[in-house]
């Protein structure tokens, strides 16, 4: 690949242990599933095996602890090809876990630990620092701190552009959109926990991408699920509609979102079309189960959606 995209990811690695149910329980209700399947995951990590697997060259960031369960999740990166010198091993705090239930439409409910990932700090910043054309990649599964202190370096150094995707929306999510984002990537929730009123389908998703750029950020994409995404920037705003495929898990299917994108962005892909191959690449991942396991290469996206990945 000539210019070959380079993506930084600062985030989650956590443990996923994940179980297929038939229905989602409902509060103090037990459901009966299968055999729970352990698989490496975290917001962060998937993200950056999403973009090594769209041909970026990645670099991960983050924390795990010295227990087998980070010892796994960092041979599973390296086996992807991600480089994970800069992600942290610490015996302060056991390595994050992922509890996952999936129903037979892929519809999930998803409850994390956060453990290691909560002692991510300056040297994981420092660790993230990039230079001109990479794209940084910073997912909410950290502390707000970090989150904070790694957006305001991004800013100063003017070297790299930042996607914040703040997933799962913490508290004060407003206030770090106000501080200035380059590139904001939520869902109708986090959308409605950033703007403090509630967002639903692709129309309201579109109003919502307009606010958030006045809230504060320079581009601001807000995903709808099986309804498509909205865009809005200084070059406008746009529509993707949803490419139609048969969902089986949609874990991991917004992870791959964010790093499509990034490997896009990176590549040089104008904004609107860098959001639809994103499209691609995560309806791509809902019809595959597991979040690492399911995540796309460009051939899958083809064979799911019919879109040529434009970053090759």
């Amino acid at each position: 690949m000539r210019n070959r995209p380079r993506v930084t990811v600062l985030g989650s690695l956590n443990m996923d242990i994940s179980v297929t149910v038939p229905r989602l329980p409902a509060p103090g209700a037990t459901v009966l599933g299968s055999a729970a399947r352990f698989t490496p995951g975290g917001k962060g990590a998937n993200q950056a095996v999403a973009a090594a697997r769209l041909g970026a060259g990645v670099r991960m960031a983050g924390c795990v602890g010295a227990d087998d369960f980070g010892r796994r999740l960092l041979a599973g990166l390296r086996d992807e090809g991600v480089n994970a010198d800069g992600v942290r091993v610490t015996a302060d705090a056991p390595t994050g876990l992922a509890m996952i239930s999936v129903d037979p439409a892929g519809e999930n409910i998803i409850t994390v630990a956060p453990g290691a990932n909560h002692e991510v700090g300056a040297a994981e910043i420092d660790a993230a620092a990039g230079g001109p054309g990479d794209v940084l990649v910073i997912c909410a599964e950290i502390p707000v701190p970090a989150i904070t202190a790694a957006l305001a370096r991004a800013a100063l150094a003017q070297a790299a552009r930042c996607i914040l995707n703040l997933a799962p929306a913490p508290p004060g999510a407003a206030a770090i959109v106000a501080a200035g984002v380059d590139w904001l990537v939520v869902n109708e929730t986090e959308a409605a926990a950033v703007l403090g009123r509630p967002v639903s389908g692709l129309a309201e998703a579109g109003q919502a991408a307009a606010a958030l750029i006045a809230a504060g950020a320079r581009h601001a994409v807000v995903t709808a699920g099986a309804h498509g995404a909205a865009l809005a920037g200084p070059d406008g705003t746009a529509t993707i509609g949803a490419f139609l495929v048969d969902a089986v898990d949609t874990v991991g299917a917004g992870d791959t979102f964010v790093g499509a994108l990034a490997v896009a962005l990176a590549a040089g892909i104008p904004a609107a079309e860098a959001v639809r191959a994103a499209s691609a690449a995560g309806a791509t991942a809902a019809t595959r189960p597991g979040a690492q396991a399911g995540l796309p290469r460009p051939a899958d996206i083809l064979a799911t959606t019919g879109l040529v990945w434009p970053a090759g």
